[in-house]
């Protein structure tokens, strides 16, 4: 019998599961796939986090990530608006910070099954029994840290997955001098929006969100790309003028901002597995590492018999609701600004015009040091 048990090793999954460990509880954590490994992701994280990563040692300064202070919107037309970042933020490689936290993780002895799937989930007894295919475990306490729509989703029946989405994500690694180091550039095409920003070793990561259409229409990234990302003279630069570090994209499918529940079937949700924000937010890591901290802070209540599991429910879920449920909508609602060639040319102009209001829609989706 496990104090707790995660499923999925993301950012969320591993920040719970050091936390639960520093505080003496045994741990395991499953992960289907086998460490380092790309995701889809912005791989852009808002300085709100340092205070809490370095007070827990968990900010990677040995990988060197990128100081990012600066933004760069471009619409679809390549209508350019520049603005500092009030807080800014860091870049860094989920290959490489995902393997910089599974080291620390195993040196605190989390229990770390890599390449294990889980496939049946039980509540019985107070106690969660999980089965993969390779055995039976049991724990106290079961947190779902499993990203933005998996398998386990479907068969847990969640509401949010009845609800087909448009969107995909595709992702390179590359080396450019087109952008700043500093800098993080969000560029508008038709139907879909690219971030652009420097991670560690020089290597910068291009991250874009599509309409499926697009892609249905032209059957081939590639060809994609040429035809509607090209329009947009900053991507075509970046899309043909630069060195790629991959040899065929990252892809994932059916990215879904639906709500999500916070708590379900006793499941805890952390990360993505809890809400996803929209990607043009650039805070889906903050967000993932600040929902581990408060899910953390309550699991341990709950482990050392100071609230039962009701009490454990309902104070995570009125927490993380009052945390990030309104920057969860304010970020569906910016997004309509962006994707189309009126909107994001109102966009940029509204921006170039109106600096005060940018920044209170940014500030609107972010949120304070912790």
């Amino acid at each position: 019998m496990y104090d707790a048990a995660i499923i999925g090793g993301g950012l969320a999954g591993l920040v719970n599961a050091i936390l639960l460990r520093k505080q003496g509880h045994s741990v395991i954590l499953f992960e289907e796939k086998e460490y380092p490994f790309h995701r889809v992701c912005g791989e852009y994280i808002s300085n709100e986090v340092i205070p809490f990563l370095k007070s827990h040692d968990l900010f990677p300064q040995e990988l060197n990530p990128s100081n990012i202070t600066k933004f760069r919107l471009s619409s679809t037309s390549g209508k350019l608006l520049k603005m500092n970042l009030d807080l800014g933020g860091f870049g860094i490689s989920r290959y490489a910070f995902d393997q910089w936290l599974v080291n620390k993780a195993k040196e605190l002895g989390v229990e770390l099954h890599e390449k294990e799937r889980v496939n049946v989930i039980t509540f019985e007894n107070d106690t969660h029994q999980l089965t993969t295919g390779i055995g039976t475990y049991k724990s106290k306490l079961l947190i779902g840290s499993f990203g933005k729509k998996a398998r386990l989703d479907n068969e847990l029946n969640r509401k949010f997955v009845s609800k087909k989405s448009p969107y995909i994500g595709i992702k390179y690694h590359i080396k450019t001098d087109l952008v700043a180091g500093d800098v993080i550039e969000l560029h508008n095409f038709s139907r879909g929006y690219c971030g652009v920003s420097k991670v560690e070793n020089e290597t910068f990561n291009i991250c874009y969100l599509s309409h499926r259409d697009n892609l249905k229409k032209y059957k081939d990234i590639p060809v994609m790309e040429k035809e509607i990302l090209h329009k947009n003279p900053f991507l075509k630069r970046l899309l043909t003028e630069s060195e790629f570090l991959f040899e065929k994209p990252v892809v994932i499918n059916e990215i879904s901002f639906e709500k999500k529940e916070p708590v379900f079937n006793h499941i805890l949700m952390s990360g993505d597995s809890a809400g996803m924000i929209t990607p043009l937010c650039g805070n889906g890591m903050a967000m993932a590492i600040h929902s581990a901290k408060i899910l953390s802070e309550l699991a341990v209540e709950f482990l050392s018999g100071n609230i039962d599991r009701k009490k454990l429910e309902e104070n995570y879920s009125s927490a993380w609701n009052s945390t990030f449920s309104a920057r969860h909508w304010a970020g569906r609602k910016i997004q309509k600004l962006f994707g189309a060639p009126a909107s994001s040319e109102f966009a940029v102009s509204l921006g170039k015009g109106f600096q005060p209001i940018a920044k209170y829609l940014m500030s609107k989706t972010h949120g304070q040091p912790f």
